[in-house]
């Protein structure tokens, strides 16, 4: 019955894609264009929600550790000797392309945090389209907490067709999730009461409409595309945070130039690095913590000498660390003492909301 549906969804988004195709885009058709947009992406949406893999196909990302990191990169860029150097495993090296035929898991432990790292199978030009298998890696790539392009110095041009690709999947990179708020009615149509999009308020209802939305009160505070409004709305978008490790700079004299004009054209922290004679590893093992947005504190139980590291989001507060110990914690506790950098003096005195920092210790007094 499922396979049935989902046959039904894809000769739908077929006939949907080739009316598109053969409709002129002029003022006239702005309006029709950009409703059958909306039902591309509707459909899109109810095929993924519809699929059912059948055992064998495609990749399973089982999360593990405190956060999760992808090594994303064409075939033959060091993406294996990159997760051997930097994390516990043993993935298959060798000077052509696609050594790497399935997601390889390994750890990297930093600073006591246990980070997930996956050696993704090498991607090239149209995977979005499915070539080489690139839906099914790309798709495993939406789970994860940051990206590392591990891109060639001689191939500088990959990272852009790499950031395509994910696009071309509704993956932005580097971006900060669209503030949309939409509160579905029973009656009344579409209404706006702000828009600081791109998107002229009569482009947004229209849009809406066509994603089946008829009645609703909506509010965009983002700056945002259609294209990425459409994506949102259908709940198919990624936002995903990622950093470059230029790899191989051992063959290229003035790597720190292409570094820096990496930096300058894609706004994103990069890394020089050589895998195989190991360079630059602890740079980007630091780099790829710090863009985590994690802290690890250390939990001192009273009156004994033992730390135990615990990985919490930057920002996190007592009640949040209270709370990742026991969810009853909260309602005994009555205060911690800590040490460290968010507070003044040792053994200082904190409450419920006090924001920790990278490396304090805190110990828990309950009533």
């Amino acid at each position: 019955m499922m396979d049935r549906k989902k046959e039904m969804l894809e000769d739908k988004l077929e006939d949907l894609k080739a009316e598109y195709s053969k409709t002129k885009d002029n003022k006239k058709t702005n309006k029709h264009i950009r409703i059958l947009r909306a039902k591309i992406a509707k459909v899109k949406r109810e095929i993924i929600i519809a699929s059912k893999r059948k055992h064998g196909e495609g990749f399973f990302v089982k999360k593990n550790g405190d956060a999760t990191v992808a090594l994303v990169g064409f075939p033959s860029t060091g993406k294996s000797s990159l997760i051997n150097a930097i994390a516990n495993t043993n993935s298959k090296t060798a000077p052509y392309a696609f050594t790497t035929t399935t997601i390889i898991p390994g750890t990297m432990i930093y600073k006591d945090a246990h980070i997930q790292v996956f050696d993704m199978p090498g991607l090239i030009e149209n995977a979005h389209l499915g070539v080489g298998g690139g839906r099914m890696v790309l798709s495993a790539v939406s789970v994860v907490d940051l990206i590392v392009f591990t891109i060639d110095i001689n191939h500088i041009e990959h990272l852009r067709q790499l950031i395509d690709e994910l696009n071309a999947l509704d993956i932005f990179i580097n971006k900060e999730k669209p503030n949309i708020l939409i509160k579905k009615e029973f009656t009344g149509g579409v209404k706006i009461e702000i828009n600081k999009s791109r998107i002229p308020d009569r482009d947004v209802q229209e849009i809406l409409v066509g994603l089946g939305i008829y009645n609703a009160i909506i509010s965009i505070w983002s700056d945002i595309s259609e294209d990425e409004f459409i994506s949102y709305i259908s709940e198919r978008s990624h936002y995903i945070n990622a950093i470059v490790a230029l790899n191989k700079i051992d063959t290229y004299p003035n790597y720190e130039e292409v570094a820096k004009r990496i930096e300058k054209e894609f706004n994103m922290k990069v890394v020089p690095i050589s895998a195989t004679n190991k360079i630059n590893l602890e740079l980007l093992k630091r780099e790829i913590y710090n863009n985590l947005n994690i802290i690890t504190i250390y939990l001192k139980p009273r009156g004994e000498e033992k730390l135990d590291p615990m990985v919490l989001k930057r920002g996190s507060t007592i009640k949040d660390a209270a709370r990742k110990v026991h969810t009853t914690l909260i309602d005994e506790l009555k205060c911690a003492y800590v040490n460290g950098r968010s507070v003044k003096f040792l053994n200082q005195r904190v409450g419920a909301d006090h924001v920790l920092e990278e490396g304090d210790v805190v110990t828990f007094i309950t009533h």
